[in-house]
């Protein structure tokens, strides 16, 4: 059973479009995922303007992938949304959705600050 930031069983971040670095809708990852996909972000248009000038277009739609749109559920790269975060720009993210390992690459105060479901 993998684990979200607060300490419960990982939820879904989301299947329209489908996420995550395996494509089951969550933010699951393994040896495999060199990107780290672990933080379920509710894209934001500056985050994906962010993304494309680092490197990362997330909105251009191509062969099986449709591009992203301001408020998808997208599993992120812990280390992009820190690099967002430090640029003013980090997404919201939804905190059951975002995977444990993603406090190994992110500030844990601002994550959880971004939370638009972080309990009171």
């Amino acid at each position: 059973m993998a684990v979200n930031v607060l300490g419960t069983e990982l939820q879904e971040c989301g299947f329209n479009p489908l996420t995550g670095f395996y494509r089951d809708g969550c933010c699951n990852t393994g040896a495999d995922d060199l990107g780290v996909h672990t933080v379920c972000a509710l894209v934001t248009a500056e985050f994906l303007d962010f993304s494309a000038q680092a490197g990362n277009d997330l909105s251009t739609p191509r062969p099986g992938f449709d591009g992203l749109q301001p408020g998808d559920r997208w599993c992120v790269c812990a280390s992009r949304w820190q690099e967002a975060h430090e640029a003013g720009v980090a997404p919201p993210v939804l905190l059951a959705a975002t995977h444990i390992l993603s406090l190994e690459w992110v500030d844990a105060d601002a994550l959880r600050a971004s939370g638009v479901d972080r309990p009171d």
